[in-house]
């Protein structure tokens, strides 16, 4: 009796031993099969990928990662609906797994199913809302169903998210300048001269800007008096067109082109100018172009090339000019630094500078007698948008500037704008 009662001990614990090694045999062997079944992703063997999932899956149907690397071969292989399904099915089972999601998000970009795509993202959001891919994926979704509306609102919401985050500025500031709207402006600028004799100088502009989605168009007129011991000197018109219009499928890339004529001696006779810009990744800026100013007694050429830069709300720029004039080269430098607080109208501004450069409205008709001499100036400004239909600005200018050699004057430039769009 008492050896029948071992003997079924001893074959109960013998049968429990030997399932739990099958157990483990088998979790070893399932184990295993998953890593090569990895390894051949990694080293693209997609078919044989196929094969050692199907096999995981009849050896342990809740074991996803083998759905998951299934439905990741099916998609390299272009059997996008099977690839689908598995992906799917993993998403169901489990949302923890990332992959899954990105898997599946770029499936549907690749088939252009990009409402699909959304729902995905959507759903990936809510289950890792940690996780920044997902929510730069869904802003890029935005931009290729060229949804802008919808790409400014999300913006809004990620910039919450990513307060510091230079890109996101920048897309914002890109964004803001294919709004449509119409715009009608007056600009006046002001400069006195602490020369006898000397200034001072007015100088005012009425405009009109015409902002579409493809870019801007403005035209502008130019009025300016120079006076001297209470009389005006010399003074005319200018009249202006500028340009600023995208270019490239992602329109990440602009140009500005520019052209002004005046029959004046206050102003140049002709002025061409040109400039391209790209935005890079990480809010950074790059500007190559040209200028050519011509009046009666002189021709001269500039190279521009400037570097910019976004760093969460504040835009860093340094840009600098090479003029030739009688085959010598002058360089002038300007660095500006913007402060944005809500839309790309509401900013502070710091600026310095050496040099004098074509772009310098206020000194337009004297910049062939300027080059040789040192400037060196520095200001600071402020533009705001009052409400839905003004804006505003205002900004003040300091400049010491050499009149002929070893002897400089001071010149002080309050400008003034508003701007009433409808």
């Amino acid at each position: 009796m008492v050896k029948e009662k071992i003997y079924k001990y001893f074959s109960a614990l013998v049968l429990m031993v030997c399932s739990y090694t099958i157990t483990c045999a088998q979790q070893v062997d399932v184990d295993s099969l998953l890593v090569k079944t990895i390894e051949d992703i990694r080293s693209e063997d997609y078919q044989k990928a196929i094969k050692k999932s199907q096999k995981g899956i009849a050896l342990a149907p809740d074991y996803l990662d083998f759905h998951l690397f299934l439905g990741r071969a099916y998609q390299m292989t272009m059997q996008k609906d099977s690839a689908r399904y598995y992906l799917n099915y993993v998403i169901d089972k489990n949302p923890k797994y990332e992959a899954s999601f990105v898997y599946l998000i770029n499936l549907e970009v690749e088939e252009k199913d990009y409402g699909t795509a959304m729902e995905v993202v959507g759903k990936a959001i809510e289950a890792h809302p940690e996780n920044e891919f997902f929510w730069r994926k869904k802003l890029e979704l935005y931009q290729l169903q060229n949804n802008d509306k919808g790409e400014k609102e999300y913006l809004l919401e990620l910039i919450q998210l990513y307060p510091n985050d230079s890109e996101l500025q920048q897309r914002k500031i890109i964004l803001e300048s294919k709004d449509k709207a119409d715009r009608i402006g007056l600009n006046y600028s002001f400069t006195v001269i602490d020369r006898e004799n000397t200034g001072p100088w007015h100088l005012g502009s009425v405009q009109y800007i015409r902002e579409r989605n493809w870019g801007s168009l403005i035209g502008r007129i130019n009025y300016a008096d120079r006076l001297s011991g209470g009389e005006s000197v010399v003074n005319g018109l200018q009249y202006e067109v500028e340009s600023y219009f995208f270019m490239g499928k992602e329109k990440l890339s602009y140009s500005y082109a520019g052209v002004s004529f005046s029959d004046d001696d206050v102003f140049p006779e002709l002025r061409l100018n040109y400039s391209y810009y790209h935005n890079f990744r990480k809010g950074w800026e790059s500007e190559v172009g040209v200028r050519f100013t011509e009046s009666n007694d002189m021709s001269m050429v500039s190279v521009v090339a400037g570097i910019g830069k976004y760093l969460g709300s504040y835009w860093i720029n340094l840009r600098s000019y090479f003029l030739e004039q009688d085959k010598k080269w002058y360089p002038a430098l300007t660095f500006t630094t913007r402060y944005y607080m809500n839309t790309r109208f509401d900013y502070a501004t710091v600026i310095a500078g050496y040099g004098s450069s074509p772009d310098e409205r206020s000194i337009q008709g004297q910049i062939d007698r300027r080059l040789s001499l040192d400037s060196f100036r520095f200001g600071v400004g402020y533009y705001r948008q009052l409400n839905a239909h003004f804006m505003t600005g205002i900004q003040g200018i300091y400049n010491n500037q050499e009149y002929i050699d070893g002897k400089s004057q001071n010149e002080f430039e309050l400008f003034m704008t508003i701007q009433y769009r409808f």
